[in-house]
């Protein structure tokens, strides 16, 4: 699809179709989600296992990037990928303004203990914010280089659709995890539980979910497309 021939006197963000405006949306805020949800670790009982809770986010990035190269193409897709790097990047050097910006009297005064906590965990949290972008952009790229590929006769069925789905992020997702746990977690504490337990989580979550979700994605795309029409 090619959004970049508007007709004389309509702006591009008319022609651009509604779906891919409000998923745009919703991936820029989740890159930046991803990231600060990563610094708690979610145990997986019964098992010592864990996973960091920016997973949660970033399946939705997967299920995005994959719902944008179903209905809008895949060089559109990693084009979305490779702007996601924009929101980090502010995100980043916004926290790094706010933590070297001094802190009101009264929260000095009153608030001692929060501003301390708030200190703590944003300054705790630059490996993770240097870790992201690097597994970000591989196992996003992956992940629609793998559904892409994996196109083929059966592309325009439902199943097919969550099949490519389910296994794009599974594969994607793996990869990911052994990028970003090692790079912001190694040397800070033990880290094969996390790292196990964040592989199996995603493997789960990306064949049980995920394929339903690409599918509802796909859907809700589609109908705020046709409610843009009328």
């Amino acid at each position: 699809m090619d959004l970049t021939n508007a007709r004389p006197g309509q702006s591009a963000a008319a022609t651009t179709p509604r779906g891919l405006l409000v998923y745009l949306m919703l991936y820029g805020g989740m890159t930046v989600l991803a990231g600060v949800l990563a610094f708690k670790q979610v145990q997986l009982p019964p098992t010592d296992l864990a996973v960091e809770a920016g997973i949660f986010a970033f399946l939705l990035l997967v299920v995005i990037s994959s719902t944008v190269a179903q209905l809008y193409g895949t060089a559109l897709a990693k084009r979305i990928v490779w702007w996601g790097f924009l929101p980090l990047l502010i995100a980043s050097l916004l926290m790094q303004l706010v933590l070297n910006l001094p802190a009101s009297t009264e929260m000095v005064a009153g608030r001692a203990d929060d501003l301390a906590a708030f200190e703590r965990v944003h300054n705790t949290v630059w490996r993770v914010w240097a870790a992201g972008p690097a597994a970000y952009i591989v196992s996003l790229l992956l992940n629609v280089w793998i559904f892409d590929k994996l196109s083929g006769a059966r592309e325009g069925s439902q199943l097919g659709l969550m099949v490519r789905g389910a296994i794009a992020s599974a594969l994607s997702q793996a990869v990911d995890s052994v990028i970003f746990i090692t790079l912001a977690f190694y040397g800070l504490f033990p880290i094969t539980n996390l790292l196990i337990g964040q592989v199996i989580a995603k493997v789960v979550l990306s064949i049980v979910l995920v394929p339903f979700l690409i599918s509802g994605g796909v859907a809700f795309a589609r109908w705020l497309d046709r409610s843009a029409e009328r």
